[in-house]
């Protein structure tokens, strides 16, 4: 429907005409969307508002029960009582989960659109990105890093969401904003992380078995294992790197391929579409080799 949108709807000039009522300030890109539905009979209406009542509520309790098993595995069991019992453990997910609830909506009432939920995230994601990347790389990484990662991240959103804007300071882009708040925050967990005592040893030599990195930030660890040596099977990290960017562009070339050649760009639209065959192909390839490696 959305790609139907780009041929009834192929500026805003065109909704403004369909709809001459709705207000000026309502009309942008993302209006394409409901102005399409006004094309559905009442029947496929109301399978299309089924379908959007179903999608927020799997997205919803997808993220209650993701949120839920962070606070029982990685904060109650781990840190409040580590010998629960599975029903201990059940009850305080359904705790965590009411609770996390009930942020959200508070939260929620604070935000005037869908795009002031999605600048939290993105900032919450930018800063914490650095991290979850570095602990396949580096071994000092450890569970304060992660946590000083996530709370500095996410007080930083709410600062630039919330307090900034209210404040006598000048205003600051999306991406200035994403700049500092990856900054303070790479700052911040790896100051954490150098006065912090790593993960036991115990815990290094598992995930090291288990994960197989490679590279100078693990030497240190390797060396001091006992029937293991770097490389015995491969380091599969940057090959997984490569398979990721070239999934990347099959994927995002494949999309813009598609919008060209609906507005008849059939030249730079085939032209994508032959990035993303040589970018698949050479997945398979990468993705190929690696499967090999790892069964020797």
């Amino acid at each position: 429907m959305a790609l139907c949108s780009l041929i009834v709807f192929p500026d805003l000039d065109a909704l403004r005409v369909a709809f001459p009522n709705v207000a000026e300030n309502v009309i942008g890109h993302d209006l394409a969307y409901p102005a399409m539905l006004t094309f559905l009979p009442a029947g496929l209406l109301g399978l299309v508002i089924a379908s959007l009542i179903g999608a927020y509520m799997s997205t919803i309790s997808t993220h209650l029960n993701w949120g839920s098993s962070y606070m029982v595995n990685d904060v109650y069991k781990r840190f409040i009582k580590t010998d629960a019992t599975d029903k201990e453990q059940v009850f305080a997910g359904r705790i965590s989960t009411v609770i996390l609830m009930l942020i959200a909506s508070i939260l929620a009432l604070f935000l005037s659109n869908a795009l002031e939920a999605f600048q939290i995230l993105l900032q919450i994601g930018a800063g914490t990105g650095l991290l979850f990347i570095m602990r396949w790389f580096w071994w000092r990484i450890n569970p304060y890093s992660e946590f000083t990662a996530m709370i500095v991240s996410f007080l930083i959103a709410i600062y630039f969401q919330f307090i900034h804007k209210n404040l006598d300071l000048p205003a600051l882009s999306g991406a200035l904003q994403l700049i500092i708040g990856v900054g303070i925050t790479t700052f911040a967990w790896i100051m954490v992380t150098l006065f912090t005592k790593p993960s036991d040893q115990k815990t290094l030599d598992k995930f090291v078995r288990l994960i197989r990195p490679g590279g100078p930030g693990w030497k240190k660890v390797i060396a001091g294992m006992e029937g293991y040596e770097e490389g015995q099977k491969g380091w599969s990290v940057p090959s997984g790197i490569l398979c990721m960017v070239l999934g990347s562009v099959a994927v995002y070339s494949v999309l813009f391929a598609t919008g060209n050649l609906f507005y008849g760009k059939y030249l730079l639209g085939f032209g994508l579409l032959g990035i993303s065959g040589v970018a698949t192909f050479l997945v398979f390839k990468v993705w190929s080799a690696m499967s090999k490696n790892d069964s020797q």
